[in-house]
């Protein structure tokens, strides 16, 4: 019969760090290459049919690609078939996405397919979210599921986060986005081992997915703006300006998330809820122009190529425009995640304070702008800094980010966030 001495820490029979960390290398990696794999599938499928959507069919039918009845048509239709398909799929391709985050516990298998299909058709629809969650909700499902039959006893939390690192990993081109989410989340679990130990498999994940997608889909957030080259004290107040508008715009759009929720699901039945807000996003559309459909990541690089070609009020009116498409998307029910479709409001919001104030170096206003709503929308402050940062791939606006930084957080800290519990009150 074992002693109590046997498990206490420090003795003989505890296996140390490098062995407990050694053998998660291999499934790491696995996973890290699985789930970029599985992104990778899911976006070629999605371009594939948004060029049907918006380019075959439009033009076969004479129709402009982008005209306000295609817009409407399209995004109504979008809603009427994946609602259509969330009640015929096994699972309803996972819970209501308003209670749902980035990094969650494992679904069912059974509902990995249904999620993923409705996630193409979503992208492909115009619809203003990102893969971020539901990619990461699948890969989490998958590996949880490989994992537990091909080494069985190993703990749920470590294929969750390999998962959730080899997903972020790929989105963002870099484990680091991965390690600095991760972070985050698990400095506020007990765990064993220090920090970087319980980090170790994740960075592996996420260095695996970022390599995976790297070589086969070269991505790129770099938005080729003008460098930040001569910082100075007088970009410190239009700096935390601007964080703290784009904090306003986010905090606006987490106090309506649930007052839209509940309208949408009041009408009872989920075909209902998504076409009503496919017919909102295609009105929306028609508002603010092309540009503010879809997750918004190759939108902004249009933005950004031409910074003087819209004035402040259009910059101003997409910002607004996207802000709202992302509110009855993300409440609807339509599957996705909310960082892209928050970048896009970040640069036009801006741009625009470039357009207002020439002064403005417009890499320090459009990274200030994306800081503070994705502070407001995600409460995610690695995550923040990190997306504002790479957009510029120019380390001298750091400083200034992380002070403009500050003030945001104090704004949305300890408010509501962009997440509601099941009964549909607001998570904080």
């Amino acid at each position: 019969m074992a002693t109590e001495s046997s498990v206490l820490p420090g003795s003989a029979s505890e296996p140390t760090p490098v062995r407990r960390l050694l053998p998660v290398i291999v499934p790491a990696l696995a996973v890290g290459i699985l789930s970029a794999l599985v992104l990778l599938g899911i976006s070629l499928l999605a371009e594939k049919l948004q060029d049907v959507l918006w380019e075959t069919l439009p033009d076969a039918l004479s129709v402009g690609r982008y005209s306000a009845l295609w817009m409407i048509v399209t995004l109504t239709a979008s809603g009427l078939v994946v609602g259509l398909l969330i009640r015929a799929v096994p699972g309803h391709a996972g819970p209501d996405p308003a209670t749902t985050g980035l990094v969650d516990p494992p679904l069912p298998p059974g509902a990995v397919p249904g999620l993923l299909l409705v996630t193409v058709l979503a992208l492909a629809g115009g619809i203003s979210l990102g893969p971020e969650n539901p990619i990461t909700a699948a890969n989490i499902a998958l590996a949880f599921w490989l994992g537990r039959r091909f080494l069985p006893g190993t703990p749920t939390e470590l294929w969750l986060s390999l998962a959730a690192a080899g997903t972020i990993g790929a989105l963002f081109g870099t484990p680091v986005a991965a390690a600095l989410i991760l972070s985050e989340i698990l400095a506020s679990r007990a765990g064993p081992g220090a920090l970087w130990d319980r980090l170790f498999g994740p960075l592996a994940a996420g260095t695996a997915g970022a390599l995976t997608m790297t070589l086969l889909a070269h991505p790129s957030f770099d938005l080729s703006l003008p460098p930040y080259t001569n910082p100075h004290w007088g970009d410190l107040l239009p700096s935390v300006v601007i964080a703290l508008a784009g904090a306003v715009l986010g905090l606006l759009a987490v106090y309506a998330f649930p007052y839209a929720h509940r309208l949408f699901w009041a009408l009872k039945h989920p075909v209902l809820a998504l076409t009503a807000g496919g017919l909102l996003l295609g009105l929306l559309g028609a508002l603010g122009g092309h540009l503010t459909l879809f997750k918004g990541l190759d939108e902004v690089k249009t933005l950004a190529a031409d910074p003087e070609g819209w004035s402040a009020g259009q910059f101003a009116v997409m910002a607004v425009v996207k802000t709202a498409a992302l509110v009855i998307a993300a409440s609807c029910g339509f599957r996705g995640g909310r960082i892209f479709p928050a970048v896009f409001v970040g640069v036009a919001l801006g741009l625009c304070a470039h357009a207002l104030v020439p002064s403005v170096p417009v890499a320090l206003a459009v990274t200030c702008g994306v800081l503070g709503i994705l502070l407001a929308i995600t409460r995610q402050g690695w995550l923040s800094l990190f997306t504002a940062a790479v957009l510029v791939g120019d380390a001298a606006v750091l400083p200034v980010l992380c002070i403009a930084s500050l003030p945001a957080w104090l704004l949305v800290t300890g408010r509501p966030q962009m997440q509601l519990h099941e009964d549909g009150t607001p998570l904080r």
